[in-house]
């Protein structure tokens, strides 16, 4: 007899034990949902309008937000008008926020972004970009680099569209250019040209 209330002892210690370490789990930090392989995309008037992909990702859900956050990183595919690729985002990590209160929501990429306009050959880079769909605009605080078929450019602090047709740095430093000659340029030499000049 004494051994059975004894072993109940135990059972009901280890029972309340289980119940204060779940009641210290924060439940706002388990996601509600998890998808493996996600593959989404949207389109407008039957043209593909974007692709996004991610091999992990985790929803969390409370009163004032909620947020979908890609612990290893994702790759949005933006499409023009037309219907052609036209952006790439890639991306170590992302997160999207919804702000329930402020009916308000932006993404958020971090670690080695990589964003591409495929049509205009530009490629920047930098460690943390924003993505504001009310303003349709992305934008970085951060040093930034951006390789086009003009030049090199690099600084702090980049604004454009959502398609990232018209990037503007706006701390640059250390850029520099790459002169194109016209090849249908006449260019008349004064000091050696022998014969008449041609009519203006």
């Amino acid at each position: 007899m004494a051994a059975a209330a004894s072993v109940a002892a135990a059972v009901v210690v280890s029972c309340k034990r289980k119940f204060v370490e779940a009641e210290r789990i924060d439940l706002a930090s388990v996601p509600v949902q998890t998808v493996n392989k996600m593959f989404f995309t949207t389109s407008e008037n039957g043209l593909l309008k974007m692709r996004m992909e991610a091999d992990v990702m985790q929803r969390f859900d409370n009163d004032s937000l909620s947020c979908e956050f890609f612990p290893e990183g994702f790759e949005v595919y933006g499409y023009d008008e037309e219907g052609r690729l036209e952006t790439m985002i890639l991306s170590d990590q992302a997160r999207h926020v919804n702000y329930k209160r402020r009916a308000e929501e932006r993404w958020e990429a971090f670690g080695n972004v990589v964003i591409q306009n495929v049509i205009k050959q530009e490629t920047m880079e930098t460690d943390t970009l924003y993505w504001d769909q009310t303003k349709k605009e992305i934008y970085t605080d951060c040093y930034i680099r951006m390789f086009s078929k003009d030049g090199f450019m690099q600084g702090y602090g980049m604004r454009s569209d959502e398609h990232a047709r018209n990037a503007i740095i706006y701390k640059p430093f250390n850029s520099y250019g790459v002169v194109v000659q016209d090849t249908t340029a006449f260019v008349v030499d004064s000091v050696n040209f022998i014969g008449p000049f041609p009519k203006k």
